[in-house]
């Protein structure tokens, strides 16, 4: 399929791109990149391509990667399958997603890691990338055989959702993961602590409810970094939610320790008032904290202490969420909304249109050692395309996620994602012979 992407803004911070180009597509690669406004080396013209895309006042940008999602395919499917999370994805604006290993079965085999790349190549829309349990069902008493299954293409090692409260086992994870240069996702919850259902603090007292506190998190955000320290091993500490756990991360930064991290849209966009309805779309694990943590991880975000921005998609029906909110499920889902929220981000001016690239493409391949998204001419044609400018209103009835427990409906947004392009081929439209 040829797809000329016309007067588009390339963004590509691994070139220091920031112009406007007119991209050309030919069989799954780029095959040039010129400036718009000098066509004379153009490898066909309008009429001669499958599909014209004019991206005038659009953004592209390498493809965007979601390092952090719940497929809940093998087990249940009620929720997600890998082909309705890869066609949210798609919508979404993403490529590439990993998926954590808490399926029923865990992903703590290479059968299963196998399972879940088959399937997804079936679905032909966006890569999936298996994470693989640290610990055999996650149950955090030993190791997983971590060479098989990086063999069968596991990408990192996480038991998320499920905190590894061992040290010394998390110790020989890290240790078992340095020989082999594998990335370790931390889930940091000290369990003993947390057996609320919301943020500790006023809020939580105001509606009798009981709370997790921040110490909770941030105590194992700082285990994990003394671990990474003693082992050499490379550290991802998922969802941080604390202030406290942004600074612990940026006095390991500032040693040259091998620590990255990650924080989701939820916790730079809102603070556990949004509980005060008893709304439990706000139900989140790690939970919704006060206002100064939300400012922490923007200024966290802003200056490059937080490495990331994942989503944290966990899809939970209706009867696991309309139910009495100290009983129901914890989880949002994210993959649709997470590129209009975070777009705020450059709307307030807190990060640079570059800089939210950065964090959600060049860094999540990076930091997972994958071959890097370029746009330049021989790279394989995977670009997310993004009109900044849109107003629209976020609704889960508009949703391709099979779940649609989102705290974000009925926001008011500016920007979403216009193309999703995936080896060559449109995924989120149904592409014939068509010009735009």
């Amino acid at each position: 399929m040829r797809i000329r992407i016309d007067n588009g803004t390339v963004i590509d911070p691994s070139q220091n791109l920031n112009d406007k180009r007119t991209v050309f597509i030919s069989d799954g690669k780029i095959i040039a990149v010129l400036e718009s406004d000098n066509l004379s080396q153009s490898p066909f013209k309008s009429e001669e391509a499958d599909y014209v895309h004019d991206a005038s006042g659009q953004l592209i940008c390498p493809g965007f990667m979601d390092m952090h999602v719940h497929f809940r395919d093998p087990g249940e499917t009620y929720k997600e399958t890998i082909e309705t999370g890869c066609k949210a994805a798609a919508y979404g604006g993403f490529t590439d997603v990993c998926c954590m290993p808490d399926t029923r079965p865990v992903n703590d085999l290479p059968e299963i890691t196998r399972y879940i790349i088959e399937k997804a190549h079936s679905c032909k829309g966006t890569y999936v990338h298996p994470i693989a349990a640290i610990s055999p069902g996650c149950a955090g008493k030993a190791l997983t055989e971590m060479g098989l299954l990086l063999q069968a293409g596991a990408c990192a090692f996480s038991d998320d959702c499920y905190p590894i409260s061992d040290p010394q086992l998390m110790r020989r994870a890290m240790e078992y993961a340095r020989s082999f240069d594998a990335l370790i996702i931390s889930h940091c919850e000290e369990l003993r602590l947390s057996g609320g259902v919301m943020n500790e603090g006023t809020v939580s007292t105001q509606m009798g409810l009981s709370g997790i506190p921040k110490a909770a998190e941030t105590i194992m955000v700082m285990r994990d970094i003394a671990l990474s320290e003693l082992t050499g091993a490379r550290l991802h500490i998922a969802h941080v939610t604390t202030e406290q756990s942004v600074e612990a991360i940026r006095r390991a930064k500032e040693k040259g320790l091998p620590v990255s991290a990650e924080t989701a849209p939820q916790y730079f966009s809102l603070t556990d008032s949004a509980v005060l309805e008893y709304d439990t779309n706000s139900k989140m694990n790690p939970p919704l904290r006060t206002e100064s943590d939300r400012d922490a991880i923007r200024k966290g975000l802003a200056d490059g202490t937080i490495d990331v921005i994942a989503t944290n998609h966990e899809p939970q029906t209706d009867l696991e969420k309309n139910i009495e909110f100290d009983r129901a499920a914890s989880g949002v889902i994210g993959l649709e909304t997470s590129i209009p929220i975070s777009l705020q981000l450059v709307h307030e001016g807190i990060l640079t249109a570059t800089q939210l690239v950065e964090k959600m493409s060049v860094n999540p391949n990076t930091i997972l050692k994958m071959s890097p998204k370029k746009i330049a001419t021989n790279y394989p044609a995977d670009l997310t395309i993004i009109d900044p400018q849109i107003d629209h209103i976020i609704s889960k009835t508009m949703f391709h996620s099979k779940s649609k427990n989102t705290p974000f409906e009925g926001w008011h947004c500016r920007g979403k994602a216009a193309l999703t392009v995936v080896c060559g081929k449109i995924v989120n439209q149904k592409i014939e012979k068509v010009r735009k």
